[in-house]
């Protein structure tokens, strides 16, 4: 009888053992990592921001505290209003909510500028524009 219970046991910890390791739920091999802190923060949102935003001046950029300042920037065909951004970047795991973006817009009446609202499309389309580049980047990383 026992001889029976140990034959009928181990087929049964041969098949929960195997669950155990079972599953194509790992990062394929030859990806970089999601979360690089050389900096201080996520190296690819980092990078990704900075990529993104290259076209506007830059008022300050503290790479150790994950944000991006940008100066006051107008399009040349729409100078009567301007833009300026502020990124940071809140974790050292490339996620979507580890970036946050703040807009501040102007428009121009003839004399001075005056602060005009944002519409919410603008930030998450730079939000995603940022997440893109930055998964780009880590696709285009080699591990070696």
């Amino acid at each position: 009888m026992i001889r029976r219970f140990k034959i009928a046991l181990v087929p049964a910890l041969a098949a929960s053992l195997a669950a155990c390791g079972g599953g194509d739920d790992r990062p394929a091999q030859g990806l970089a990592p999601t979360q690089t802190t050389t900096i201080g923060v996520n190296t690819y949102l980092w990078r990704a921001a900075l990529d993104t935003l290259s076209f506007m001046p830059m008022g300050q950029v503290d790479s150790s505290g994950g944000v991006i300042v940008t100066d006051w920037y107008a399009n040349p065909a729409a100078p009567t209003e301007r833009m300026k951004l502020t990124v940071t970047i809140l974790d050292s795991d490339l996620r979507a909510d580890a970036l946050r973006v703040a807009a501040s817009r102007q428009l121009y009446n003839g004399s001075q500028w005056l602060e005009a609202p944002v519409q919410a499309a603008t930030v998450q389309r730079l939000e995603e524009l940022i997440l893109t580049r930055a998964r780009e980047i880590r696709r285009n990383t080699l591990v070696g």
